[in-house]
């Protein structure tokens, strides 16, 4: 179902799209892609939100942390807004610090997308496509993305990623939902137990930006091969959680890039009994612990957003990577088509 969601300040229609199927529903937005809300039921088969959002438009383009939003064309940092290519340095938009950070000041999670509901057998989604112009945001190449998000019969939400361009060019799109499984707006995620299939973490600056150490997670906070509570290790001084006031890390995944999604992830609420997990094709994903929300945001209900209340597993490539040559490479040519793909289970 179709709805007016809004207006932008210059009069631009704002859209709101309706799924629902094998259990989860789900709204998204034309702005930006983003998934408004996204509902799965708890152990007793009660609905909430799991996803934080706003209920108005201009919530969105005034004060919004990327709130389920598509990024691109680059998620994550690019480090002092810069990278050369084929000897060419490209200077991108820079809107975090000295860095660009999830393809700059207007990214594609401020970008209005064409939005083609379908229905293919037992599944129902969105195709979104949207046209990124040679040079937007420092980038070089005329990029055009289309993304599709399918609910399965299962309820699962799949995100396939797909791009071409018309110069060499670097890309690396992904979903920037902050999860938190016993609702949105109910309290800390602290309590939420995470594993993640990585044996290796990329330390960071003090800008957050990786150093190119690909380091051990054994003996450190950033070990989740055995699930455990995310506020376990969050308090122990380490010098790479203090700079970041908290987890802001891209995890490298054992399994590294593969053609077809392999599970990598499980996040579980013990209060609700809600769990969700995640396969990817991406070599690397960004667990963010929703450090820099600070109770200045309120969503649907009047209830504030404050530190630790939701999170974030955005799989990708790995930041920077740009700028690392001994990362997984984020090169993409004319005639090459970029791919890649992400699947959300919530099993019962």
């Amino acid at each position: 179902m179709k709805t007016l969601f809004g207006r932008l300040a210059d009069g631009t229609e704002i859209h709101r799209w309706s799924l629902e199927n094998g259990g989860t529903r789900m709204k998204v937005l034309s702005y930006g892609g983003i998934v408004q809300s996204l509902e799965i039921p708890d152990r007793d088969g009660r609905y909430a939100d799991v996803s934080l959002g706003f209920d108005r438009i201009e919530e969105y383009v005034d004060s919004s942390p990327y709130f389920g939003a598509l990024i691109g064309r680059y998620g994550n940092r690019i480090g002092k807004g810069a990278f050369t290519l084929d000897g060419e340095t490209h200077r991108l938009s820079v809107d975090d610090g000295e860095n660009s950070l999830h393809g700059g000041a207007e990214g594609f999670d401020r970008r209005v997308w064409e939005v083609e509901p379908f229905t293919e057998g037992p599944d129902v989604g969105l195709r979104l496509s949207y046209t990124s112009v040679d040079g937007e945001q420092g980038y070089p190449g005329t990029l055009r993305a289309k993304v599709t998000y399918t609910l399965t019969a299962r309820g699962d939400w799949r995100i396939d990623y797909e791009a071409t361009t018309d110069k060499a060019t670097v890309v690396n799109l992904t979903s920037h939902v902050y999860w938190n499984l016993a609702g949105a707006g109910s309290g800390t995620i602290e309590d939420h137990e995470l594993q993640l299939a990585a044996s290796h973490y990329t330390p960071t600056d003090a800008g957050l930006i990786p150093t190119g150490e690909l380091a051990p997670v054994e003996g450190t906070p950033f070990d989740f091969r055995e699930s455990k509570p995310i506020g376990r290790d969050l308090r122990t001084g380490h010098p790479q959680l203090l700079a970041a006031k908290g987890y802001d890390h891209n995890w490298a995944l054992d399994k590294g890039v593969t053609a077809e999604p392999e599970h990598i992830a499980t996040l579980h609420d013990p209060s609700s009994g809600r769990t969700l997990r995640i396969a990817t094709s991406e070599p690397g994903v960004q667990f963010y612990s929703g450090n820099f929300l600070d109770g200045t945001l309120v969503g649907p209900g009047g209830r504030s957003y404050r530190q630790g209340d939701a999170l974030c597993l955005e799989t990708q490539h790995y930041p920077d990577s740009p700028n690392h040559p001994s990362f997984p490479s984020t090169v993409l040519r004319p005639g090459e088509t970029y791919r890649t793909t992400t699947i959300h289970s919530f099993p019962a």
